[in-house]
């Protein structure tokens, strides 16, 4: 039985834990069901900061990571993995990974399962580092939907540090130092030169070929410019993408 009064959250003791995910169990008529998604979230997984009270709540989500209803499921897979990401933190639970490897295992079996039957992108993307936060790949588990969901990476130069934005989607596949959403002129930018899947490697490789087994080759392509390399602006400086996406 889970001590939840003596484990802590964002906001202080969890003892309020226990009711908040009762109600989330219940189903989504008491209240939008994303509202209680969001204050689960909040309290467990504030701003990416993981808490004792967090990995108690992993054999609940594991079971929900099971609910026929899929909403409910991918809430559940994407918080878990948030969580499982920030494992490494000062968090007072303890090895998390060897006490719950029977719950990882539940959480890493079902993402694979959802992945597999994912059709809408921003979905699959979440379902995708939630993945790699049950297998413990460090990084990535934290970095990867956030870039390919908002359509840029913030990075720094590794030649003038200079602060880069890597665009990748609708406004094409550059590097600028500039404001380019919010600027009327003309802005300095440098194309991405995207890897070629044939020398894609490691964490690359495997991503960009999970995305086309899983029939998301919008996905693929943009995997191969976070893997590829870009050119500073400002002073030329060539350099890896995901080097610097990992570095920061």
């Amino acid at each position: 039985m889970t001590d939840w009064p003596h484990l802590s959250h964002a906001y202080g003791s969890a003892e309020d834990i226990p009711t908040l995910l009762a109600r989330i169990a219940s189903g989504p008529e008491s209240r939008p069901e994303s509202g209680l998604w969001n204050d689960l979230w909040s309290a467990l997984c504030h701003q990416g900061s993981v808490y004792s009270a967090s990995f108690a709540a992993l054999p609940w989500l594991a079971d929900m990571a099971e609910n026929e209803d899929r909403g409910q499921a991918v809430n559940a897979l994407a918080l878990a993995g948030a969580i499982m990401a920030g494992s490494e933190q000062p968090h007072g639970a303890g090895d998390v990974r060897t006490e719950h490897s029977a719950d990882i295992a539940t959480l890493l079996a079902s993402v694979n399962r959802h992945l597999r039957t994912a059709t809408d992108r921003t979905e699959y993307i979440h379902l995708l580092e939630s993945m790699l936060g049950f297998e413990g790949v460090a990084g990535w588990s934290e970095d990867l939907a956030w870039g390919l969901g908002n359509e840029e990476y913030e990075v720094s130069c590794p030649g003038c540090e200079t602060n880069l934005f890597i665009v990748l989607g609708e406004s094409g596949f550059f590097c600028t130092s500039e404001d380019y959403a919010l600027s009327d002129d003309t802005v300095e930018t440098r194309p991405l030169r995207a890897a070629s899947p044939a020398n894609l490697e490691g964490i690359g490789l495997r991503l960009h070929d999970i995305a086309l087994t899983d029939g998301m080759r919008e996905v693929a392509h943009v995997l191969t410019y976070v893997f590829g390399n870009a050119t500073c602006p400002d002073c030329e400086t060539d350099f890896s993408v995901a080097d610097r996406v990992s570095a920061g």
